[in-house]
């Protein structure tokens, strides 16, 4: 029978170190409630009570940070071997003594076989305690702006929770489940995808009700090994959707990688688009530069004529799904049409100054083909003298040549000027050329340093700049450096 306390607990919703022992031992406890306010592997994240999960990497191990997280107001940490600085220790390998409990205060650590295991173990615990709608979403471009919106628009009706940043994949997920609590009803969460069973493995830990898929490009092809295998992978959130009428796939019908996926899911399919034979589809898309975009939703025998403020003609895929969860899930046109007007602009493309008032485009979280080619979109329809700085896209395996080609041919079109930043961006620059930009207005850079120094000496208040390029050649040093500091 269980405590006063635990029965408080439970009927609260609040995680509590009790939850976590059960989860690892099969075992509750009858303890007074701990609460742990959430758990990080991130010492200088800590908060107060929270629970600290020490997981060795191949260049730092957390066990190095434990004391640091104790001091800043951790109550617990995973550990799963000996510390250089011994703590208060409860060990739950071989299960769960009682009396191991007598005269324990926090902070101490709980050690177990794994810590990156007991972090998953809790969460698939804790996420079947809870009764709330979950809504995963994978694809291979365009999932963080996706989750946000689809946030924004559950949030007029829904206390909703999101999975913070990118955190997407067999760390971050459970991370985010162990936050739910204390009247959460609806969570949003990414699925990332770099290895077969990765997102079943997800789906498993999270129970995902509603399934979106945004589209399948070659992003971490290198890893996957092909785009045959990408789109298996991402397959797999709409295969462990539950049958409907309780699951629901929402598809995209305008990617021909995405839409068979109807045929792989015993969940209800919702197809959005811009094709007619679409449940939810728009047409007459209006780019208005950094204004958003105008657009004519169809549902049904409904026409609504929108206006949202997104950054480039590509984001009305991102409207509609946000739009298509709102439907599945009971709301009103009302409730969704002010979920997608609710101020958001754009999430990683930022419009500063530049010292010399050129307009610079800061798109430099990451690339791939696709979200370049939707950047030069963008580019393409706002005014002034169009310059393209374009560094290595990372990560495409066979797909390399042909994505930098790409990016190539379309920048010859939209761009006055191109700079490109890397080794492989010179496949970009030589594309262009072929295409018909004529050499003077390409400029090849070794590094960021050259393209900053190109910049500064040639940009006026008349142009407008997009920077782009994978994370890991640091394109947002050009924009550090070229940025009108506060």
């Amino acid at each position: 029978m269980l405590s006063a306390f635990n029965q408080q607990a439970r009927e609260d919703k609040l995680l509590i170190l009790a939850d976590v022992i059960e989860a690892l031992t099969n075992i509750r406890p009858e303890m007074p409630p701990q609460v742990i306010t959430e758990a990080t592997v991130d010492s200088r994240q800590i908060i107060p009570g929270a629970l600290f999960v020490a997981i060795p990497g191949e260049r730092v191990d957390g066990h190095d940070f434990v004391a640091e997280a104790f001091q800043r107001g951790a109550s617990f940490a995973f550990i799963q071997h000996d510390l250089p600085e011994p703590f208060p220790t409860l060990d739950l390998r071989a299960g769960f003594d009682a009396s191991a409990l007598a005269g324990l205060e926090p902070p101490y650590c709980l050690r177990v076989e794994d810590a990156l295991s007991a972090l998953q173990q809790a969460a698939r615990f804790w996420r079947r305690k809870l009764e709330l709608r979950v809504v995963g979403i994978t694809g291979s471009v365009g999932k963080s702006t996706t989750k946000e919106v689809i946030a924004e628009v559950l949030n007029q009706r829904y206390r909703t929770l999101k999975s913070p940043g990118n955190l997407n994949n067999e760390i971050g997920l459970p991370l985010t489940i162990l936050r739910l609590g204390a009247g959460y009803e609806r969570a949003v969460l990414e699925m990332g995808f770099y290895v077969p069973g990765e997102i079943t493995f997800l789906c498993d830990i999270a129970l995902p009700q509603i399934g979106v898929v945004t589209n399948v490009g070659t992003v971490h092809a290198e890893r996957a090994g092909s785009q045959e295998a990408i789109v298996r992978g991402k397959t797999e959130l709409v295969q462990a959707l539950p049958p409907s009428p309780d699951g629901v796939a929402i598809l995209n019908y305008d990617d021909p990688l995405v839409r068979p996926m109807a045929e792989k899911t015993e969940a209800r399919v919702f197809f959005y688009g811009l094709d007619p034979n679409a449940d939810l589809w728009a047409d007459d898309v209006e780019g208005l530069g950094l204004e958003g975009i105008r657009f004519r939703l169809h549902y049904s025998k409904e026409i609504l004529h929108m206006r949202v403020p997104m950054i480039g003609q590509h984001s009305v895929h991102t409207a509609l799904r946000a739009a298509a969860v709102g439907l599945v899930d009971g709301l009103t046109w009302q409730e969704i049409i002010s979920g997608l007007r609710s101020g958001l602009t754009q999430l990683r493309l930022v419009a500063v100054r530049s010292q010399s008032g050129a307009l610079l485009l800061d798109d430099t979280y990451n690339a791939s083909p696709e979200s370049t080619l939707a950047a030069l979109n963008l580019l393409s329809e706002l005014d002034g003298r169009k310059v393209a700085v374009l560094g290595d896209m990372l990560e495409l395996g066979p797909y390399e040549q042909q994505g930098h080609e790409m990016i190539g041919v379309r920048a010859a079109r939209v761009a006055e000027m191109l700079v490109t930043v890397g080794e492989l961006g010179r496949m970009i620059a030589a594309a262009a050329r072929r295409t018909g930009l004529r050499s003077s207005r390409v400029v090849e850079c070794e590094n960021t340093e050259q393209a900053v120094k190109w910049l500064h000496e040639h940009l006026t208040g008349k142009d407008v700049v997009l920077i782009k390029g994978s994370h890991g050649i640091r394109m947002d040093r050009i924009v550090a450096a070229l940025e009108v500091q506060p």
